[in-house]
C-alpha cells in the first residue's frame, strides 16, 4: 500500500456526499463532483444509491437536482444543556424517534450515543450540539455535530504533535485524553470497537472504522469546522459491550481492567516502512498505560533496525511493565524483528 492510500486513503463518494450533507443540509452532483474528482454521471449513481437507502431525498430535474438528508429526528442543543445530562437527553431523542433497539443493540447505542455527547460537551469548546437519527433497511445511524475546535485539532495540540493524522493515530491506542483528570480515554476506543460502523471527522480529516470487514481507513474532507461522530449499528449481530471490554483485558486479581491494547501500525505508517528511531518514539508514546499491546504490522513491507532497537528494546527496556506484542508481520518485518529482539 502506498503512502497516499494509508495516509488518505480515497473515501467512497457516498461518504463524501454524507460528510457535505453533515456539512450544508443539501448539496447537488456538481458539489459532489468537485469534492471527490468524479464526473456528474458518476457521483449522480452514488447519489441515486443513497436515494435508494432512504438516506437523502431528491428534488427538481438534471442540473437543477438537490439533495437533502432524510432522517427520523434532527434536534440542536446548546452545549450548555448537555453538560453532565447526556442521558437525558439520549432519552429523550430516542423516545421521540420510537426507538426500536433493545437488549444489547439498545446498550451499544446508549453507550456510543452518551459517550460522544459528553465529549462534544467536555471537550469542543463550542455552543451547540446536533443530533441526528435514521432508521431504515435494519440499521441504526446517529450522527453528533458540535460547532467547537475540532477533535484532532485538540488532540494534535494538547500532546504536540506534528499533524492533525498523528492525532489520529493517538486516538486509536485509547487511554490518550486531554482532560485526564475528567476523562480516562476510553470513550472514543471503545465506541469505534462497539458498533458496526463509526466515523470521526475535524478540520479536513475523517477517519473511519468498519468493524463488519475489519477495516480502518483515514481521508481527506472539505474543510469543516467542528467535529462530526457517526456510528452505525447493524441490530441483527451486534456484539455484547462486556465481551468487547474483555477483550482489551488482561485479568488481575479478579478484575478485568482496560489493560490491554492493539495498534494498527499501517495507520502511521510512511510508504510503506518504518525506519526511524523517532518514528518509533512517537508511536510508543502513552503506550506504557497498558500491560499489553499488539502491535498489528499488516501493511507494513518493511522496517529498519533503529526502529526496531528503539521500540522492542529501548522503549521495552525502560517500561517492563508493557509488553509489546508483534502480530501480522510478514516475513522481512518478522526476521528483522526477530533478529532485533535477539
Amino acid at each position: 500500500m502506498s503512502k497516499s492510500q494509508t495516509r488518505r486513503a480515497r473515501l467512497d463518494p457516498k461518504d463524501i456526499a454524507r460528510d457535505l450533507l453533515a456539512a450544508t443540509g443539501e448539496i447537488s452532483s456538481g458539489d459532489l463532483a468537485r469534492a471527490s474528482g468524479l464526473t456528474r454521471q458518476a457521483t449522480y449513481l452514488h447519489l441515486q444509491e443513497l436515494v435508494r437507502r432512504g438516506e437523502v431525498s431528491q428534488t427538481g430535474a438534471k442540473r437543477g437536482t438537490r439533495y437533502r438528508r432524510l432522517a427520523a429526528l434532527v434536534r440542536e442543543y446548546p452545549i450548555a444543556d448537555v453538560r453532565d445530562r447526556e442521558d437525558e437527553v439520549w432519552r429523550e431523542v430516542k423516545e421521540e424517534v420510537g426507538f426500536a433497539l433493545t437488549g444489547d443493540a439498545a446498550a451499544v447505542a446508549a453507550y456510543a450515543a452518551t459517550e460522544m455527547l459528553n465529549n462534544a460537551a467536555d471537550h469542543s469548546n463550542g455552543t451547540l450540539v446536533r443530533v441526528t437519527i435514521w432508521t431504515s433497511e435494519g440499521r441504526f445511524a446517529v450522527e453528533i455535530v458540535d460547532d467547537g475546535v475540532g477533535v484532532f485539532g485538540r488532540v494534535r495540540q494538547s500532546f504536540a504533535l506534528p499533524d492533525e493524522f498523528s492525532a489520529v493515530v493517538e486516538l486509536t491506542k485509547g487511554k490518550r485524553t486531554t482532560m485526564p483528570e475528567r476523562h480516562s480515554g476510553q470513550g472514543i476506543f471503545f465506541t469505534s470497537k462497539a458498533v458496526d460502523i463509526f466515523v470521526l471527522a475535524s478540520g479536513a480529516l475523517r477517519w473511519r472504522v468498519d468493524n463488519d470487514e475489519g477495516d480502518q481507513a483515514v481521508g481527506d474532507i472539505p474543510p469543516m469546522k467542528g467535529t462530526r461522530v457517526f456510528f452505525e449499528i447493524h441490530p441483527a449481530h451486534v456484539r455484547p459491550l462486556g465481551e468487547i471490554f474483555d477483550t482489551y483485558s488482561v485479568e488481575r486479581d479478579g478484575e478485568f481492567p482496560f489493560n490491554r491494547s492493539h495498534l494498527r501500525l499501517e495507520l502511521a505508517v510512511h510508504d510503506d516502512t518504518f525506519f526511524s528511531r523517532s518514528e518509533a518514539k512517537r508511536l510508543a508514546q502513552g503506550l506504557e498505560a497498558f500491560e499489553v499491546v499488539e502491535l498489528d504490522f499488516e501493511g507494513v513491507r518493511d522496517v529498519g533496525q533503529g526502529f526496531v532497537d528503539e521500540l522492542f528494546r529501548v522503549w521495552a527496556r525502560d517500561h517492563p511493565e508493557t509488553r509489546l506484542i508483534p502480530v501480522n508481520a510478514g516475513p522481512g518485518v518478522r526476521a528483522m524483528i526477530e533478529r532485533g529482539l535477539s
